[in-house]
């Protein structure tokens, strides 16, 4: 399989630049494989394709501030920093902006009150510094942090969300970037599938005696790495963390042996799923890496229905939604939501593959 098989055409103006007042209001696509239909729904009429028995899955991720504007501590020259995976309490690998300043050894000071060094030590001071301690993989940089009290508080106060970057509006408010159960810190991206529900929506799907199982994948440098390689299966995918607890191994697995349907919600809570699940669809409490790269011919063990965003062209994500279904027949939804003038991406409309 090319890379160019999973290409569409898009106008830059449906790309979704903020999000919906209402979270639930978004659009809903509903694919329907049996009947090889379509219908063009809103989100909150998702509880009617839920089904009493169903178990939903959702990712509890939760965003941090990853990207810090700093300055070299030597020159004042800008850096750009985002967290991608924590190492230890003071360590982690990044994405730095010029990487050509960022150098083994270059320290980086952010929440600095001026960009001049002292004239004494020859130093800016702020409230973090950071010192690149090694080079890895494709040019990612490990940097040490040096600060006083507690990081997370640090880097709420300092830290901005980690929008992609063809969203060039600024976020008025931050948690729309965030899921309404968002629980574990780690991601430097939202699981997208998952911002359109509501609290309310939760309450009335728990109501209609369907499950909601929580899982947690950290959402890294994947989200930000497009397939380079014609052949796709030459693209190497980074590992990024899950955590599945005992409860939510039994709500899954007694879904499976009553007949229910597993519905996740979003393709991090896809990888993770079938990163655990066995070849009887049973997924056991555990915790680990996973580097699953699922593409058209991949044989689903775990889920049976997903509801997902609307991913770029090329993507691996548009990859993972085309084996579940038919890769022509995503692309044609794809086609008739460009059509029906659809908001793409991650604060855009949502698609139901049941």
């Amino acid at each position: 399989m090319q890379r160019k098989d999973f290409y569409y055409d898009l106008p830059q103006e449906l790309i979704a630049q903020d999000p919906l007042a209402k979270r639930s209001e978004s659009r809903l696509m509903v694919l329907d494989r049996k009947k090889d239909t379509i219908a063009h729904k809103h989100f909150y009429d998702i509880i009617d394709y839920l089904n009493p028995g169903d178990c939903l899955v959702i990712n509890d991720t939760k965003v941090i501030p990853a990207r810090l504007m700093g300055v070299k501590e030597d020159t004042g020259a800008g850096i750009e920093v985002l967290l991608l995976k924590r190492k230890d309490d003071c360590t982690w690998e990044t994405l730095v902006k010029p990487g050509k300043k960022a150098r083994v050894g270059a320290r980086i000071v952010f929440g600095a009150e001026t960009n001049m060094p002292d004239t004494v030590t020859g130093k800016i001071t702020g409230k973090l510094v950071g010192e690149v301690i090694d080079v890895v993989e494709e040019g990612n940089r490990i940097i040490r942090f040096e600060y006083d009290g507690i990081f997370e508080e640090i880097l709420d106060e300092l830290g901005q969300m980690p929008l992609p970057p063809y969203i060039t509006h600024k976020l008025e408010d931050k948690n729309r970037y965030q899921t309404v159960y968002a629980k574990h810190d780690g991601s430097a991206a939202a699981p997208t599938a998952g911002l359109h529900f509501t609290n309310e929506l939760l309450k009335r799907i728990e109501e209609k005696g369907i499950k909601i199982a929580h899982v947690t994948l950290h959402v890294g440098l994947g989200t930000f790495r497009p397939v380079k390689e014609e052949n796709i299966l030459e693209h190497h995918m980074h590992s990024e963390f899950y955590m599945i607890d005992e409860e939510a191994a039994e709500l899954i697995n007694s879904t499976k042996d009553n007949g229910g349907r597993i519905i996740s919600v979003g393709t991090t809570s896809t990888r993770t799923l079938e990163t655990v699940g066995d070849e009887n669809g049973h997924v056991k409490a555990t915790s680990g890496w996973t580097e699953i790269f699922i593409y058209p011919g991949y044989q689903f063990k775990v889920v049976d229905s997903l509801i997902t965003n609307f991913h770029l062209p090329e993507s691996t994500l548009l990859m993972l939604v085309s084996a579940l279904y038919d890769r022509e027949k995503i692309l044609a939804a794809y086609e008739e939501a460009v059509r029906e003038k659809y908001r793409f991406f991650s604060f855009g409309d949502a698609m139901l593959i049941i």
